[in-house]
């Protein structure tokens, strides 16, 4: 019995793009969680959603930018093996 999805070909720095990309998603979902008491008029804003967003915004677009420059600079390796 096979499963339904095979295991893709993973290279390195995959596994850092997604986690990048969903702790960026979080700091996004925090980002809106903090702005939004401040549209509907609430005058103080939630301090945590604002901690939260301030930091993993730029630590999942550090871990993807980190995860794609590990999978070019893999890729730019196996092409320098595959020419001789």
């Amino acid at each position: 019995m096979s499963s339904r999805h095979a295991a893709p070909n993973r290279r390195p720095g995959d596994l850092l793009v997604r986690l990048g990309a969903a702790v960026f998603v979080v700091g996004v979902v925090m980002t809106l969680v903090s702005v939004v008491p401040a549209i509907l008029g609430e005058t103080d804003a939630p301090d945590v959603p604002v901690v939260l967003a301030g930091v993993l915004l730029p630590l999942g677009f550090a871990l993807a930018l980190v995860g794609l420059l590990r999978g070019a600079r893999t890729r730019r390796r196996e092409a320098k093996r595959a020419q001789g």
